[in-house]
Parts: C-alpha cells; structure tokens; sequence
C-alpha cells in the first residue's frame, strides 16, 4: 500500500490550546442542541433540565473565544478576523476561508448561547430584569422559539462539527486523509454534552426522573452513532490507519477512547446495577475523558504519525 502524501506536509504546530477550544466548542453545540430539542418536545418540568444545558453552552463558548484568541500567532489582532483593517473598519467574511468562517460562527452563535443563558436565569428567578424577562417571552417561549432554537441548533452543529473540518483541509496526516473528522467531532460533542448534562441532573433536585432517563437514552443512541463514525473514520484513513494504530497514539485512541469513553459507558448504561448508584456517573466522567482524548489524539497524532513514516519506523508493502 503506498504512503499517503499527507505525510509530506508542514504542521501547523496546534496544541493544548487548540485541543481545549475544539472539545469546549462540541460540548457548546451539543449541550445547546439537546436543551433546544428538550425545550421542543419537553413539557414545563422538564425546564429544569434544559437550562443546565444553556448553561454549559454558554459557559462553553465564553471560554472558547480567548483560547482561540490565545493561539493566534498575533493575539493582539484577533479582531481582523471579524473586521477588515482597511479604514472604514466594517465587518469582514470570508467564504473562502475556514477562520473566518469559524469565528463568524462562534460569534453568531455566542449570541444564541447568551440570550438563551439570561433566560434560563429569567425562569429560574436568578434575575429579574424587565427586559430580560420580556426578551425571553418573545424569543424562547413566544412564536418565534422553535425558529430561534432549530437556528441556534444549526450554529451549535455548525460548530461542533467545523473544528473537524478545520483540520480536513490542512492536508495533515490523518487530519486530510477521512473526510469524516466533522461528523465525528459532532457526534463527540453531542455525546460529552449529554454525559456532562447528565451528570449535572443528578446533583440537581428540580431536575425531573423522566428527564434524565431521556438524556440518558439520548446518549446511549449518540455514543452508538460516535462509535459507527469512529470507525468509519479508521476505515476511511487508508493508508495512514496502521500507521496511526501501530503508534502509542494509536494505542491510546483504543483503550482511552473506544474502551473507557465509548464501550464501558455503554455498558454501564445498559447494566446500571453494576457499580449500583455511581454507574451513571461512572459512564459520563469516562465519556466526557474519552471525548478530550479523543481531540487529543486527532490533533497530536499527526505529527507523531508523519514523522514515524518519514523516518522510516514503518515500512510500506506494495
């Protein structure tokens, strides 16, 4: 099998912070989904619920921005990639560009994510600002809620699924090799949004049994669909799928991804009784490790990977 031409590439030289910024942005896409999709088909009891969720996403997304600022070769000049330089200094897109893109995206759905953040503190009497108050009953819970939720849960997809795409067009090993990457980093951050979710349901006492049972369901059927991706993914590296599994990376995407993030979780899901009372907590702590190990290896592997095929640790079989 020939060597991928990836392998002949410069890296970008991403790293921690880079890695905190995709697994926050899954789990602030994934987080607001759930909550929009329980506001749609949930009744008043289950509210409780989908604030934890607008809570995580905003959270999420507050602490995303600087890690992506703090990555920048130039820090101090982030804002060029909302507004042009040129003077007068209007807002600038660039379709063509995947930065642009991406953080034209982060900060649309930012907007999404603080509206929905101060009305879940409206609700749950956290405030009591006039306006406040007043934007919630038009937005979230007038005629215009399931628009704004099924438009916010499209940026939320958006860009949980883009930081996969990101690396796609990098033309790095791996990261160019399975056009997969986005769909995977999506079903990742829909399923370490749940497990935190759920973990957060269970220390809280408004929070109603249906409720839970619900996420937990949720997150049984998106950790089914992240492990068919997953391994959609392998499948689809070709010829970079042995080197990357002959690696150390390799062996901790195995054990630390599929074995303790995806397989116990979903054991521990469909035999609760197992560790009694902590199994679900159990399931979603080693779902939410799996998911960041996940983007660790996505993002470190590659560089690992190119330099044990350039020199020569691998050998080829035409």
């Amino acid at each position: 099998m020939p060597p991928s031409d990836t392998f002949f590439t410069a890296s970008p030289e991403w790293h921690w912070w880079v890695i905190a910024y995709f697994f926050l942005g899954g789990l602030a896409g994934g987080s607001y989904f759930l909550s929009a999709l329980l506001d749609l088909i949930g009744n008043e009891r289950d509210r409780h619920l989908s604030r934890l969720g607008y809570y995580i996403a905003f959270a999420a997304i507050v602490l995303c921005a600087p890690l992506l600022i703090i990555d920048l070769n130039r820090p101090d000049r982030f804002w060029h990639m909302l507004i042009q330089s040129e003077r007068p200094p209007l807002p600038m897109f660039k379709l063509w560009s995947p930065m642009s893109v991406g953080s034209w995206a982060l900060t649309v759905f930012g907007a999404f994510t603080f509206v929905s953040f101060l009305g879940a503190l409206t609700e749950s009497g956290r405030i009591r600002w006039g306006l406040a108050r007043t934007l919630n009953d038009v937005v979230r819970r007038g005629r215009l809620s399931g628009l704004f939720g099924l438009v916010g849960s499209a940026f939320g997809f958006f860009l949980a699924s883009y930081t996969g795409v990101l690396l796609s067009v990098s033309n790095r090993p791996i990261w160019a090799d399975s056009s997969l990457l986005g769909l995977l980093f999506l079903t990742s951050g829909g399923s370490s949004a749940a497990a935190l979710m759920l973990l957060l349901a269970r220390r809280s006492p408004n929070v109603e049994p249906e409720g839970v049972r619900w996420l937990s369901s949720m997150d049984v059927s998106i950790t089914i669909m992240e492990l068919i991706v997953l391994t959609a993914v392998l499948i689809s590296l070709g010829a970079v799928a042995p080197v990357l599994l002959a690696s150390v990376w390799g062996i901790l995407l195995l054990v630390g991804v599929v074995v303790v993030g995806l397989l116990v979780p979903l054991l521990l899901h469909w035999r609760p009784r197992l560790l009694g009372n902590l199994s679900i907590p159990a399931a979603a702590v080693m779902a939410l490790i799996g998911g960041f190990i996940l983007r660790v290896v996505v993002v470190l592997s590659s560089e690992a990977v190119q330099h044990i095929a350039s020199s020569g640790g691998f050998q080829w079989h035409v």
